[in-house]
């Protein structure tokens, strides 16, 4: 079984798993939009434009919510990139560091839910939804190195523009459509799992979305060790690298 794990093709395996996180991030924002106070924890441009309607006088909408949310994003994202900064390879230890940290957040988040109930205080839900932008931040700056293209795992705004320019109707290039697509309905799928959870009680939600991250965790990093093993033996079947030229060098 894990030798079978192992023996899938990076590229497939690493895009399988960023769809997966992808999928995570709507569970996570339907969670935060409609459970949480109107706050996208994973969406940032969301937040953005939120924030901006509510400081121009929108009506209900949240001010400190958003901008903790943007605020705890951009801190988890640089935490992310500090860890991964000399990283030499697209999936290594700190990535999954990263990824085990994010779904154990999200399962500390649900735990907290599932204490409070389905109506938690102001304070407590500002305080959930800053500290799971953390975690997408985290998240984010982990995708970002493992670089599956057009799949960041935390929006496809720019999924969708490369699927439209590339589409017959733009450059007709056409290339990547199927990933593209795949990353769309992933968040789509994702955030409507998320809502109809909701309804059995929004920790629920959350706890799937633990469950799931924690799956890639596990699954990357096993991967990863397969990949690992592989490098290092061909590595040392390359001529002139064994113990005997090794002795030689040294007489």
């Amino acid at each position: 079984m894990l030798n079978r794990l192992r023996a899938i093709p990076e590229e497939r395996m690493h895009l399988t798993l960023m769809l997966v996180l992808t999928f995570t991030t709507g569970i996570n924002d339907a969670v935060g939009y409609l459970g949480l106070d109107k706050v996208f924890t994973g969406n940032m441009t969301g937040n953005v434009v939120v924030l901006g309607m509510a400081v121009a006088g929108g009506s209900e909408l949240p001010v400190l919510g958003p901008a903790l949310a943007l605020a705890g994003f951009m801190a988890g994202a640089a935490i992310g990139g500090r860890v991964l900064r000399r990283s030499g390879r697209r999936w290594t230890p700190g990535t999954t560091i990263l990824f085990a940290t994010v779904a154990t957040i999200m399962a500390a988040l649900a735990t907290s839910l599932f204490l409070a109930g389905q109506h938690p205080a102001g304070p407590l839900m500002v305080t959930i939804t800053t500290i799971a932008a953390s975690a997408m931040g985290l998240q984010a700056a982990a995708a970002r190195v493992v670089a599956v293209k057009d799949v960041t795992t935390v929006v496809v705004t720019s999924t969708i523009t490369g699927l439209a320019a590339d589409s017959a109707l733009g450059s007709g290039r056409g290339t990547g459509t199927g990933r593209r697509i795949a990353a769309v309905v992933a968040i789509i799928v994702g955030a409507g799992v998320g809502a109809g959870v909701m309804h059995l009680h929004m920790a629920a939600a959350l706890l799937i979305a633990a469950i799931l991250i924690a799956g890639v965790t596990v699954i990357g990093a096993v991967h990863d060790s397969g990949s690992t093993v592989r490098s290092s033996s061909m590595a040392s079947t390359v001529p002139g690298d064994g113990p005997a030229a090794a002795r030689q060098r040294r007489s």
